[in-house]
């Protein structure tokens, strides 16, 4: 049987930081008000003229570089973002052309949080029908432009960045398992108003904005999280005592704790990078990973769990073996 596996990850964030003291300046919020709700210290956010494929293409990169692989070696490109550069052409082009890969499918996919676990499930199935030999899937987002800075409930929660993995064949498991989910009933509780077919005309106004039922989506969020990552253990026939380390979504330092107190897991088997990089939606898991595996601490053959939600409401989990 083929497998996949994660044989290089990257990273990218833009050079901006914006701290709680910042935000101190533009809201009427404080270090410790946002510190405590949610855990994030600082962001990281886009220049005005810098887009979602720039950040893409450096943290693709920097996983190449790490998979020690050159832009011809990838035949399939998988990019997970809700706020791509373009309506069309989507953003897996743009950045498959500016890398220099060779032609090539190319599937962006957009399940807001969930972007990232739905584009490595996605090229998981690929490279196990035999379809690809080598994809690189990104997760990234330019969330900031979507905020409303006057909006202190919703604008301390986010940043932007990108994380990259590339994905090659293995005869050893790599990604062991994988459950994908959504419920459509939810989703006037997190949302952006503006789509290219509906309200279009509020574009650019102070309409346009993410919205935010924070208490209800918290109380979804903790409870689908800690099923959706049960079911792939389930799925898998792994039990939660064999776990290595967890990396969930960097929503909500709280949401974080409620999943892993779930789980029965210690936070110390927690990848927690929520303080420096704020709410980066689907970019969030995969530049987790990529801290954790840079700076020691998730080492090869270990077993990892990824799990993320997403307004839809969006949800989804992959257990693997680096």
């Amino acid at each position: 049987m083929t497998y996949s596996k994660i044989v290089g990850t990257g990273r990218y964030l833009p050079e901006k930081i914006l701290t709680n003291f910042d935000l101190e300046k533009i809201v009427d919020t404080n270090d410790e008000w946002i510190r405590t709700r949610t855990g994030v210290e600082r962001r990281h956010c886009v220049a005005p003229d810098e887009t979602t494929s720039d950040m893409c293409v450096e943290a693709a990169k920097a996983a190449m570089d790490d998979a020690g692989i050159v832009p011809t070696d990838v035949d399939m490109v998988v990019i997970g973002t809700t706020s791509p550069d373009l309506i069309f052409p989507n953003a897996a082009t743009l950045v498959q052309h500016r890398l220099g890969i060779p032609a090539c499918p190319c599937i962006a996919t957009e399940e807001a949080c969930t972007s990232f676990i739905y584009g490595l499930s996605i090229a998981d199935k690929f490279m196990r029908a035999g379809e690809a030999k080598c994809i690189l899937v990104v997760g990234a987002e330019c969330i900031t432009k979507l905020v409303d800075w006057s909006d202190r409930n919703t604008c301390v929660l986010f940043g932007d960045g990108a994380g990259a993995v590339i994905l090659k064949p293995s005869d050893e498991p790599g990604i062991i398992a994988t459950h994908l989910g959504a419920d459509g009933q939810y989703k006037d509780l997190l949302y952006y108003p503006v789509g290219a077919s509906k309200d279009l005309h509020k574009a650019g106004t102070d309409e346009a904005a993410i919205m935010m039922t924070g208490n209800e989506v918290f109380k979804v969020a903790v409870k689908t999280l800690g099923n959706v990552a049960t079911e792939v253990l389930e799925k898998a026939g792994v039990s939660q005592d064999e776990l290595n380390w967890l990396i969930p979504h960097q929503a909500n330092i709280r949401i974080i704790q409620a999943t892993a107190k779930r789980l029965n897991l210690p936070m110390e088997k927690v990848i927690v990078t929520v303080q420096d990089h704020g709410n980066t939606s689907a970019a969030s898991v995969p530049m987790a990973l990529d801290v954790g595996i840079r700076d020691g601490r998730i080492k090869k053959g270990q077993l990892v769990l990824m799990e993320a939600f997403g307004g839809g409401f969006t949800w989804g989990s992959i257990l693997m073996r680096l």
